[in-house]
């Protein structure tokens, strides 16, 4: 069974950055999807960023193009978030993601296992 272990959340003031890891264990990494979601407290999860196996295809929400890119390394069967020029809406928990099938979702449903989240809040 997989595991992902998402960390590098905190804290950070408007139009700081960070970057977000995922780890991944427990199967073969190579061959998934993964992706990053985040949830704002009363708000539904939400996806932020995809990205294929190869890593050569990315999709985004409209919301953080151009500020956020997803990476992976997966001889490291790691996956990254780096998010530049964080605002305050961007204050949430991050949710790192692994789709079994073949092509970028966008939907919770699409996404076959999760880690427990990690924390970023951007003050004003």
């Amino acid at each position: 069974q997989v595991q992902l272990v998402e960390s590098g959340g905190g804290w950070v003031q408007t139009g700081g950055s960070l970057r977000l890891s995922c780890a991944a264990s427990g199967r073969t990494f190579n061959n998934a999807v993964m992706g990053w979601f985040r949830q704002a407290p009363g708000k539904e999860r939400e996806f932020v960023a995809g990205v294929t196996w190869s890593g050569t295809y990315t999709k985004y929400a409209d919301s953080v193009k151009g500020r956020f890119t997803i990476s992976r390394e997966n001889f490291k069967n790691t996956v990254y978030l780096q998010m530049n020029s964080l605002k305050p809406v961007d204050t949430a928990v991050y949710f790192c993601a692994l789709r079994d099938r073949r092509g970028v979702r966008t939907t919770e449903a699409d996404f076959d296992s999760w880690g427990r989240g990690t924390q970023v809040t951007v003050s004003s």
